[in-house]
């Protein structure tokens, strides 16, 4: 975990990071949002960069394992680390999809996704199903086969990945409903239903994955939180490209702004 924070901070904001971005991603994002004023904790969640044990083959370590236990455990350290403050969220891709998971999201007072869409393979651009089928059938099997977890590097250019996460992932993501139906059986216990804080979710017009439909799909597990979607092009940033992770990446202050705005006092 890493904390960056201005030397008086007013708000204290929790980032969870996509599927395969080590903290270190969100670096300049976090250090942005301490000069406006805020406490910001990044961290990786078990099973990669920093987290990472020696071995990763034969790992048990699952997918809903970082919102049950990761999400949880680094606002409780926010929490220590900037006592008194008003606690929100920054969710990055599957950084919002486990809220629910969350034992304490009541502490937060509300989230901002970014690029938040269910990851259903038929949601997605169709230029980028090919690519993400042959990930989830032809080279994710491949890697396990070879090295007994998902390696980073060449087509996958995330960190490496537990077994465990790749199989559940992909189990979710091949299926129109993606997590939904299992929060009715094998995901209980959660707090879905009980999640209240309001979510602004930003999508962009050039990400193939977290797509309008898709964001409004992921939204739908949080059926008591007050949500609106923001979509915009690249264009409205001054960007020439934003996709699924560009949003956290140099030149996207104008974004910052808006978000950190949402975040302290409820402004688009």
């Amino acid at each position: 975990m890493r904390v960056i924070s201005a030397a008086q901070p007013r708000i204290a904001v929790l980032v969870s990071s996509g599927t395969g971005f080590p903290k270190g991603f969100y670096e300049r994002f976090a250090r942005y949002l301490a000069e406006r004023g805020a406490a910001v904790l990044t961290y990786d969640f078990r099973g990669i960069a920093g987290s990472r044990p020696d071995e990763l083959k034969g790992s048990t370590i699952d997918y809903p394992d970082w919102g049950r236990l990761d999400m949880p455990a680094a606002l409780d350290a926010l929490i220590e680390a900037a006592p008194g403050l008003r606690l929100v969220h920054v969710g990055h891709s599957v950084g919002g999809h486990f809220v629910g998971f969350m034992p304490n999201h009541d502490r937060i007072e509300r989230h901002a996704f970014v690029s938040v869409g269910t990851g259903w393979w038929g949601g997605h651009h169709r230029r980028y199903n090919l690519l993400e089928l042959f990930f989830w059938l032809g080279f994710g099997p491949f890697s396990l086969m070879r090295h007994g977890y998902i390696k980073g590097g060449g087509l996958w250019a995330g960190t490496d990945l537990p077994r465990g996460v790749f199989t559940t992932w992909r189990r979710w993501c091949l299926k129109r409903e993606y997590f939904s139906k299992e929060l009715e059986t094998t995901l209980r216990p959660h707090h879905y239903e009980a999640v209240s804080a309001p979510i602004r979710s930003w999508i962009f017009t050039d990400d193939p994955i977290a797509t309008p439909g898709t964001a409004r799909d992921l939204l739908s597990v949080y059926p008591n939180a007050r949500s609106e979607i923001s979509v915009h092009a690249p264009g409205d940033f001054g960007a020439r490209r934003i996709g699924h992770e560009g949003a956290f990446r140099k030149g996207m202050e104008p974004l910052w702004d808006q978000v950190f705005h949402w975040l302290n006092n409820g402004e688009a």
